[in-house]
């Protein structure tokens, strides 16, 4: 039987697909919850232990001032899967934007998405498109029902081994299922190593309920107290926690594809009361540094530098676009992506194009925090912006209620400081630098047009 030269011709063109695909690098994301700042010994910790993390920051190129799209974990979630501020879809707080005392709220809150519209596509299907083989396994918090699960969002398989991820359970050998992850998003690796392969694993560690193994948890009980931190749980918690991810990272070597292989790791917020965030301001939840600055490692073999460091200002809503570079793809049709690739800082260029990031949070989260604004809120309605080393917060109940721009020198409604010398936001500068306060005011003010940002509005009877 002859062979055309036309059925040569399509098979040499899918052989040069297959392989151009192999070659086109495997993405594997490891997205830890409520793991703060300031948690993990590469940022100084001084009672934790997590050896894996920090070897793998030696491999890594690190990113300090690397941040959550918002304050806590669902807002966070779908800045990340969407690419985009909380403006564009909606979603600004695990269920309700109204939650603390009422009688001491003076603002009516915008109203709260729990969803993410199905037409808007996540970095899950535009990278599905693209040819990866996309797996899910850990937490979503992006909601169950039709339409919202991960298997309809781009996702090829999807397993979370724990429905309530915040119940306690009895697991002393698998604390919050973070071996059972692992091993899962193992499986997923090697069913698929022949493909290029996006794996999302999202731990539900380190969140509450904290729980370790029984001799992890005696080991810390026996260790003296830091000067900062000293829970033997959280500490127990999160040491198991680095073993899983060590696990994983070693799983990825022994089926060779560690040289094909982007790796990148970061967290969804802040970390929680428990766990002080000094030298940075506040915790999970609230606007300042210690709500939304997270560690982040990217390892990228034959790309990033290994031990480096990038000091430039980055966002989760970065992810989205730098997948999709890395795979060579662009987004769909009027899909709009607000974070920028990070690509050219793996390769070590020392900018990006744009000159600000933004947050906007116009709600109420209860739980006052670390040195917060005050003692009855982790956040109030505010809208931030980190410009260079300069970062302004806009509080919405004196800027709306208190005479905004007109009485902005007497209402207290705007923050600013000076992130280069002050990132433990100590020091308000308002009032003594004016024109950078309205510089980035302006620009703020700005991009609330650009993103049609909602505000709430006065309540009836104020």
């Amino acid at each position: 039987m002859s062979i055309s030269r036309r059925q040569l011709f399509v098979t040499a063109a899918a052989v040069a697909l297959s392989a151009a695909q192999k070659k086109r690098p495997n993405i594997l994301f490891i997205f830890a919850d409520d793991l703060g700042w300031r948690d993990v010994g590469f940022q100084g910790a001084d009672f934790y232990e997590t050896p894996n993390l920090d070897r793998f920051a030696g491999e890594s190129m690190r990113f300090p001032q690397a941040y959550a799209g918002a304050g806590n974990c669902a807002p966070s979630r779908a800045c990340l899967l969407s690419g985009q501020y909380t403006p564009r879809h909606g979603i600004y707080a695990v269920g309700s934007t109204k939650r603390g005392p009422v009688e001491k709220m003076r603002l009516e809150p915008v109203p709260n998405n729990e969803t993410l519209a199905p037409e808007n596509v996540t970095f899950a299907e535009a990278m599905r498109e693209a040819g990866y083989r996309t797996g899910h396994i850990g937490k979503w918090h992006l909601g169950g029902k039709a339409s919202a699960r991960p298997k309809d969002r781009g996702f090829d398989e999807s397993i979370d081994p724990r429905p309530n991820p915040n119940a306690s359970r009895n697991e002393p050998d698998d604390p919050k299922s973070m071996f059972t992850i692992t091993r899962l998003a193992s499986e997923f690796i090697e069913r698929n190593k022949e493909k290029p392969f996006l794996a999302y694993v999202a731990h539900h560690a380190i969140h509450s309920n904290l729980a370790a193994r029984p001799a992890t948890l005696e080991r810390f009980k026996a260790k003296v107290k830091g000067k900062q931190h000293g829970d033997p749980l959280y500490a127990a918690c999160l040491f198991d926690f680095d073993d899983a991810v060590g696990q994983l990272l070693a799983r990825l070597d022994a089926l060779g594809l560690r040289e094909n292989t982007l790796v990148l790791f970061t967290s969804d917020n802040g970390g929680v009361q428990k766990s002080s965030q000094e030298p940075l301001r506040g915790n999970k939840g609230c606007y300042y540094e210690g709500g939304i600055r997270e560690p982040m490692l990217v390892r990228w073999p034959g790309v990033t530098k290994a031990g480096s460091v990038c000091d430039e200002s980055v966002i989760n809503l970065d992810f989205y676009p730098t997948f999709l570079d890395v795979a060579g793809a662009r987004p769909s049709a009027g899909k709009i992506l607000d974070g920028e690739s990070l690509v050219p800082l793996l390769k070590g260029k020392k900018k990006l194009r744009r000159q600000s990031i933004y947050w906007h949070f116009p709600g109420y989260l209860d739980d006052p925090v670390i040195r917060g604004r005050d003692n009855e809120f982790r956040s109030r309605p505010v809208s931030v912006i980190r410009k260079g080393d300069w970062k302004l917060h806009l509080y919405h109940e004196e800027w709306i209620l208190d005479g905004g721009i007109a009485n902005v020198s007497n209402n207290n409604a705007v923050e600013l400081y000076d992130m280069k010398s002050d990132m433990g936001e100590r020091r308000n500068v308002a009032l003594t630098n004016v024109g950078k306060r309205d510089e980035l005011l302006a620009d703020l003010l700005a991009w609330f047009r650009t993103t049609n940002a909602p505000m709430p509005v006065p309540l009836k009877n104020s």
